[in-house]
């Protein structure tokens, strides 16, 4: 006779689960004018009890395939016009109908499709693929508690053939870099940001706005441009400027994914190379990652514990897998 296992005693410290990947076009027509959406959906609950975890009872679990029929509907009868409402309309479904759960999360981004334009004539139902960086936003809600918003951009890749370098940096035995007065700079870009409150935003304008913040940041002044002495540089001065420009945002995540050059030599064939003909390095990448928010959020012990819960895990926020 087997000799039967003790107890173990756990608390559950998350239960959530979802559907992940949920893909579809929107498409809205107003009479012979139509506008697209093409979106890519994951949508996570969490419930009051975890029966189903610890007791193989199904009783409450809400189907990951009803999840996605859900979100379906919701483009139907609600439509989808920005995806941070959308988001929040899908997470009020859950809340609002099912009584016994208690936390839903949606993570959206968009397909970058922007209207054709002939001879500068804007198209009526014709559009084109143009990946200047990829639209995303995640929800949060809690039962009985507010909505929790972020928007961001990411997969941005900007590139810049002078104004940047890195000198004075910490040098051991292991040092191998040499200093760079004038360097190629090209990063791909994720930029991720909470709103000061989640009431009467037009998130269209903000994202716009915060899109020419990071390439006005990024790139200076279109005569002259602007040096980046590195790469940390770089992001603060895109942050400092949305934080500047865009008052309604709080806190302001950003990723910079150094995308590297290397200058080919050409001394073997006999020819000169003043840094014309460079190959990419895709692996391995240099990488930074900044988190700031206004500091008024400090002025209460409160507010600033409420906002470290928040900021934890921002780092860890871009998609659900």
């Amino acid at each position: 006779m087997s000799k039967q296992q003790p107890q173990i005693e756990v608390e559950v410290l998350n239960s959530e689960y979802g559907k992940n990947l949920v893909k579809f076009l929107y498409i809205r027509r107003e009479g012979k004018n139509h506008s697209i959406k093409e979106v890519e959906v994951c949508a996570h609950i969490r419930l009051n009890d975890v029966k189903e975890y610890f007791h193989a009872n199904n009783k409450d679990v809400i189907p990951t395939d009803t999840i996605k029929n859900a979100i379906h509907a919701i483009a139907k009868q609600k439509g989808v016009q920005v995806i941070e409402e959308f988001a929040l309309d899908i997470c009020n479904h859950f809340i609002s109908s099912l009584c016994h759960v208690l936390y839903a999360k949606v993570f959206i981004q968009e397909s970058p499709w922007h209207r054709l334009h002939q001879n500068c004539v804007p198209h009526a139902h014709s559009f084109i693929l143009a990946p200047e960086g990829i639209r995303f936003c995640e929800v949060e809600l809690c039962r009985n508690g507010p909505p929790v918003i972020y928007s961001g951009i990411k997969d941005l890749k900007l590139m810049k053939t002078t104004q940047s370098g890195f000198e004075d940096f910490h040098r051991d035995k292991y040092t191998t870099l040499p200093e760079r007065k004038d360097r190629v700079l090209c990063a791909e870009l994720f930029v991720k940001w909470a709103y000061v409150e989640c009431t009467n935003v037009d998130f269209d304008c903000i994202w716009n706005t915060v899109r020419e913040c990071v390439l006005e940041a990024f790139s200076g002044p279109p005569d002259c441009g602007a040096y980046s002495p590195s790469y940390q540089k770089t992001v603060n001065d895109i942050q400092m400027l949305i934080l500047e420009k865009v008052p309604q945002v709080d806190i302001v995540e950003t990723t910079l994914n150094n995308i590297f050059y290397d200058i080919v030599d050409m001394k073997k064939l006999g020819l000169p190379n003043n840094k014309e003909v460079l190959t990419p390095v895709e692996a391995p990448f240099g990488t930074c990652t900044c988190v700031i928010r206004r500091s008024k959020c400090l002025e209460a012990q409160g507010q600033d514990e409420g906002h470290e819960k928040q900021s934890a895990g921002w780092t860890h926020r871009q998609g659900m897998s």
